[in-house]
């Protein structure tokens, strides 16, 4: 692996900033390949653009370079909350124990929390959020409804100790994020500000330059009513989401409701039957057997549901077409199943006096609770698992066959072509990296900590709150996965390391190219462009792919040849080829450019 390093000593502290905007006086250090443990192209491309160092696993220390950019979309965050009407506070990073009792979280966070003990034996906890701290100042701070609502914000390192770091930035341990709390008198004000949040979001990913969409979304273990996501669209993102393509409507999957056939339930017209399938348990293998359409077949998954009064679990019986996949989130919501897991080879043959692979619907016990996806409740004449080994039943109907489910849910991932919930189209699917998350928190934290406030009657109440998060760091890696080529990083302009780069090729030696190029970045500086002059004495391809590399979005390139004739080269990012610019008016020309 070759490497390039470009240092130098500490400069002196009266040094003005251009100083800082030439290549030999800052610290580029590029890698020609990345270390093999990276896996995806943002992790990948931010260590060999010199952008991040390994530490430890999900630990990085942000580069030069790396650092510029994170502090440009921190800029914009920052710049956007306090137009918003937020402000902006900072929380300790170590946080006591006492306050994560108190709201249950210490044990119910899990072990990404991480716990340590002072010398004088008192448990703490690295911040992995602040909904606790946030809270216990509103509870000390605020007494009246006049003081009320307020939103406080910050923009600080967290600490989530993953059992499995991966991807670099996008799924780290340490991270920079902005998170942000407001406290209100009611639920109506509470509304006000979520949505005054959701527009504030989408100014932010605009002035980022980014492709996003915002996503109807669950709220996951933080609790409270309403959600959404803010997602990078990308097609290495981790998550699924649904869009209309005729309408605003938009949800991550995992909260995409799959509406119900809109055609009656058809009528029986087969017997049953109970037919040979040896070796066969997957739908998709009995159907090529039978030679049967897969969507005519019915999937049975064999959940138990844990009681918290240790007494046995509840065997559960869910239905989904062959075709289709069950959505874990859907039916941990259905009442009577949460928490709920797979059952065990030894419970389903309990149940269901049978293996796994061979289970159905019919015939079950009064144990078994049976709960049908919307689809499955519509389906007649279909195939399902006949509870023995090596068989499976064809022409099933509800209502004569079997009884008709004890519970009709929507439990389903949805589909490409699925009807938008919203009546206005189909559904399509696409790729996200979550960056942004906004919640309704409502008063479960005030409930927990007692955060109340004195009404107009003089009545304490409890305090609405809402919550608001951006993954910074986790930003400068979606960017990357969303923008990039065979050569290296494109940044959108507001976020990358320098707007512009000044290619002098040959400057060492000749004084009309040093003179040209010196010229070109004063003028540049005066206007206030975000500039590097890179001076540094390598060869035209080494200065090229380390520009490329790490997505500096225009480059401008001043040689001998050139300036015989009055010219200089330009080419985007994104462009294939240079252009040649009049030297007169390469100032103007860039600064028309930064402007489109």
């Amino acid at each position: 692996m070759c490497r390039r390093l470009i240092c130098c000593g500490q400069p002196s502290a009266h040094l003005d900033q251009k100083v800082f905007m030439r290549a030999t006086r800052f610290f580029i250090s590029t890698l020609k390949e990345a270390p093999s443990d990276a896996e995806i192209v943002s992790h990948k491309l931010m260590l060999r653009a010199g952008l991040i160092r390994r530490l430890a696993g999900g630990i990085y220390t942000w580069m030069p370079l790396g650092l510029r950019v994170m502090r440009k979309v921190e800029a914009i965050v920052r710049e956007e909350m306090d137009r918003s009407g937020a402000i902006e506070l900072s929380m300790p990073l170590v946080q006591p124990a006492e306050l994560w009792q108190e709201s249950n979280r210490w044990q119910a966070y899990g072990p990404e929390l991480l716990r340590f003990k002072d010398r004088h034996d008192r448990d703490f906890v690295i911040q992995p959020t602040s909904e606790e701290v946030v809270t216990d100042i509103a509870r000390n701070e605020i007494r009246s409804y006049r003081q009320l609502p307020v939103h406080f914000y910050q923009i600080q390192s967290k600490f989530r100790d993953e059992r499995r770091p991966r991807f670099g930035v996008m799924r780290g341990r340490e991270f920079l994020m902005k998170d942000g709390y407001s406290f209100h008198a009611n639920y109506e004000d509470l509304e006000r500000e979520y949505r005054n949040m959701y527009e504030t979001y989408g100014r932010i990913f605009t002035r980022l330059g980014l492709q996003f969409r915002a996503v109807a979304a669950d709220t996951g273990s933080i609790g409270g009513t309403g959600s959404h996501e803010f997602h990078v669209l990308a097609d290495s993102g981790e998550d699924a989401i649904a869009f209309c393509t005729g309408s605003d409507y938009a949800a991550n999957v995992e909260l995409a409701e799959a509406v119900a056939p809109s055609v009656p339930r058809g009528a029986p017209v087969s017997t049953m039957a109970k037919v040979p399938t040896p070796g066969k348990k997957t739908c998709e293998e009995v159907s090529e057997l039978l030679r049967l359409p897969l969507q005519q077949s019915v999937k049975a998954i064999a959940l138990v549901h844990e009681s918290d009064q240790g007494r046995p679990g509840t065997f559960h019986l869910l239905l989904v077409r062959g075709d289709h996949t069950l959505n874990e989130i859907k039916a941990g919501k259905l009442e009577g199943l949460s928490p709920f897991r797979f059952a065990t080879d030894a419970e389903i043959r309990q149940h269901m006096g049978c293996e796994a692979g061979y289970i159905g619907p019919v015939g079950v016990g009064g144990s078994v609770r049976v709960i049908a996806d919307r689809t499955v409740a519509a389906m007649s004449n279909f195939v399902c698992g006949a509870n023995e080994a090596g068989f499976h039943l064809t022409g099933v109907n509800w209502g004569r066959d079997l009884p008709e489910p004890s519970l009709v849910a929507d439990i389903r991932n949805v589909l490409k072509g699925d009807l938008s919930p919203d009546g206005k189209g189909e559904l399509d699917l696409c790729r996200g990296i979550e960056v942004g998350h906004i919640f309704q928190l409502r008063t479960k934290y005030a409930e927990a900590l007692k955060c109340t406030f004195l009404d107009e009657t003089g009545k304490q109440r409890l305090m609405e709150m809402g919550c608001y998060g951006i993954g910074v760091t986790r930003i400068v890696g979606a960017a990357i996965e969303q923008g990039n080529d065979e050569r290296g990083i494109i940044f959108p302009d507001a976020i990358a390391p320098f707007r512009l780069a000044i290619v002098p090729i040959g400057m060492k030696k000749s004084d009309t190219v040093r003179a040209a190029a010196e010229k070109l970045y004063t003028e540049m500086q005066a206007a206030g462009v975000d500039v590097l002059l890179d001076d540094r004495d390598e060869r035209p391809g080494v200065l090229f792919a380390d520009i490329e590399l790490t997505g500096i979005p225009h480059r401008i390139v001043i040689g001998e040849r050139g300036l015989k004739d009055g010219v200089a080269e330009y080419q985007g990012r994104r462009d294939k080829e240079a252009q040649r610019i009049a030297l007169a008016d390469c100032a103007a020309f860039i600064l028309q450019r930064l402007q489109g």
